[in-house]
This record gives C-alpha cells, sequence and structure tokens, in this order.
C-alpha cells in the first residue's frame, strides 16, 4: 500500500485499492489520508451521488479536534474513475463492501486507530448506513454521522411505489440503460465558485449537469431504501443531520442557497429511527443539500452539533 501526494496537495495524500474486476474491466477505490500523529481517533467519509472528496473544511474540523481524517472515493467515482468505467455504476450496493472493508482494515490495523466514526453525505450516506448494518456486531465501526443521507427517493410515495417494480426488472435485464434523469445543474451552480456559490472543485470530477443515470444503478438505490424502510440493524451510535427544508426546481431559485435542493428534507428525518435503537436526529436551519458546504453560519451550527454528539460518544479522553 503507497500513499502519495493527492490532488489535493500537501497534507493530503492517496492510494490506489485494487478491487476485483467486474464486467468493465479492472476496478480501484481510492483512500485518501490527512493523519494525525499519535491520534486513535480516526473519521472514514463517503461522498455523494456524482461527486469525490473536496470538502477540506470538513477534514480540518475532524483533524482541529484530533481525529486522522480519510476519505474514499469509491469505485467508478471521483479519484477512482477510469476511461473503460461507466460513471457511478454497480449493480448492488453490497459491492461497496469490498473497499469499505479494505479502507477500515488500513485505518484500523495498518495505521493504529483504535476508534472510528463513518462520515457519509448522501449516497454515501445511504452505502455507509447499510454497510454499518451488515458489520454489526463485528465492532469495525464506533459511530457513524450522516449528512442529508439518501434514504429515500425524491419522489411521491404513490410513485416510488407504483414505478418500483418497472424500475427492478429494468435493472435486471437492463442495467446499463440510461435513464432521462440528469442531475439538476443548479445545485452545482449553487456551489461553484465559478457560478453563484463558493467552492472550488473539479467539474469533470462533478459536472453540474451530473453522469448517466442508469437503470441498473437506480435500482440498486431502491433496494437500499427498501432495506431501510423495514428497518436496519445499525448497532454503535448515530447522528443524522439533515436540512429543515427541500426545494425542487428546474429554475434557479435564491432558495438553493439556504435548503436541500436535492432530496426531501423531512423524508430523511422521518427514516432516521428506522437505522437503529441509537440515533440522534438533528435538523439545520438554512442547510443546503451538503450541510457543511452551507453559508458559514450554519456551517457553524452543523460543527457545534457535531461536536457536541462527538463529546458525548467519542471523547478524547477514550481515543
Amino acid at each position: 500500500m503507497e500513499f502519495r501526494e493527492d490532488i489535493l496537495g500537501t497534507p493530503y495524500e492517496a492510494a490506489e485499492l485494487p478491487l476485483t474486476a467486474d464486467e468493465e474491466g479492472p476496478v480501484t477505490a481510492t483512500l485518501v489520508r490527512r493523519p494525525v500523529p499519535g491520534a486513535t481517533r480516526a473519521v472514514l467519509y463517503l461522498h455523494g451521488y456524482t461527486d469525490y472528496f473536496f470538502q477540506t473544511n470538513l477534514a480540518d474540523h475532524f483533524v482541529s479536534s484530533g481525529f486522522s481524517f480519510y476519505a474514499l472515493d469509491l469505485r467508478k467515482y471521483g479519484r477512482s474513475l477510469r476511461p473503460h468505467q461507466s460513471p457511478n455504476f454497480v449493480r448492488d450496493l453490497t459491492a461497496y463492501d469490498e473497499e469499505l472493508d479494505e479502507a477500515v482494515r488500513i485505518i484500523r490495523e495498518q495505521d493504529g486507530h483504535t476508534r472510528l466514526l463513518v462520515n457519509g453525505h448522501s449516497t454515501g450516506g445511504l452505502a455507509a448506513a447499510l454497510w454499518a448494518s451488515r458489520r454489526a456486531g463485528r465492532g469495525l465501526v464506533d459511530g457513524l454521522f450522516l449528512n442529508s443521507p439518501f434514504l429515500s427517493m425524491p419522489a411521491a410515495p404513490a410513485v416510488r411505489t407504483l414505478g418500483a417494480p418497472a424500475l427492478e426488472a429494468l435493472g435486471r435485464f437492463a442495467a446499463t440503460r440510461k435513464l432521462p434523469a440528469p442531475l439538476n445543474p443548479h445545485y452545482v451552480h449553487s456551489l461553484h465558485r465559478d457560478h453563484r456559490g463558493s467552492w472550488d472543485f473539479d467539474l469533470t470530477l462533478k459536472p453540474a449537469e451530473g453522469f448517466p443515470l442508469y437503470a441498473g444503478w437506480l435500482a440498486a438505490i431502491q433496494r437500499g431504501h427498501r432495506q431501510v424502510r423495514q428497518g436496519l440493524q445499525i448497532d454503535c451510535p448515530v447522528l443524522l443531520m439533515a436540512s429543515t427544508a427541500s426545494t425542487v426546481t428546474n429554475k434557479w431559485d435564491p432558495a438553493l442557497l439556504h435548503t436541500d435542493a436535492v432530496l426531501r428534507a423531512d423524508d430523511i428525518a422521518a427514516l432516521a429511527p428506522r437505522l437503529g435503537r441509537h440515533v440522534t436526529t438533528v435538523r439545520i436551519e438554512g442547510g443546503m443539500h451538503d450541510l457543511v458546504l452551507s453559508a458559514p453560519p450554519v456551517r457553524e451550527q452543523v460543527f457545534a452539533e457535531l461536536d457536541r454528539w462527538l463529546d458525548a460518544y467519542f471523547p478524547a479522553a477514550q481515543g
């Protein structure tokens, strides 16, 4: 395992994790790290859909709190996407178990951390929750912080119910069919400094129009959502944060700067109790979809709530 300087530059470094090849060929994931000398606590961050790790302000906060910071660019996303691959595509969310297990092994066994927090945003939050439930009882994860996790399709319940069988069939027999549901570009525009936002990130790795939406991937997400509705068995403390409001629009609206422009925040909060028996839910006034990219006063609230929760479940005295 060889870590080299990351695309973000010092102090970030990254290593490729070779994974089992699939029908498209070789597969890798990328583990980014920013270690804190002597730290025994670590956090592993999972990005969202059409996304990759660039949120250095999040890493700054964890490092300042004494956590070594790690981020995983999942297979076919961001740093891990290769020319021969369909962006973001997997047939089942259990595929991510391979890179998650390996990242946790490196963090715990190779780098010597004894307590691990997994922090998932949006689709990464769904993947993290499902993985943590499948790994319950093994002592791999000590806490879960979910930032606007993708626990439900942003559609009316009737639409989700009626469309589920057709999507499942399409995902099984035509998994690589591209669906006409591109990402609303205004969300990325609300973030990037070249448009209406204040953040700098690579628009080839996180394009405003998104990547193609594949039937097999969406069917896999749907199965994950069904598991959440049926109830997960996460056995560690969970902190779930979501905005207090959502804005669904195909046009630019200033409300996109202070609401969730991707998911229905109320649906996320309503499903929180189904994750496990020890869940804390916090609603953030003025929060964007990625809460840590919200306006400065909102970010301060997010980090204050996170710190309060960490003080209770990840005190420094316990490592």
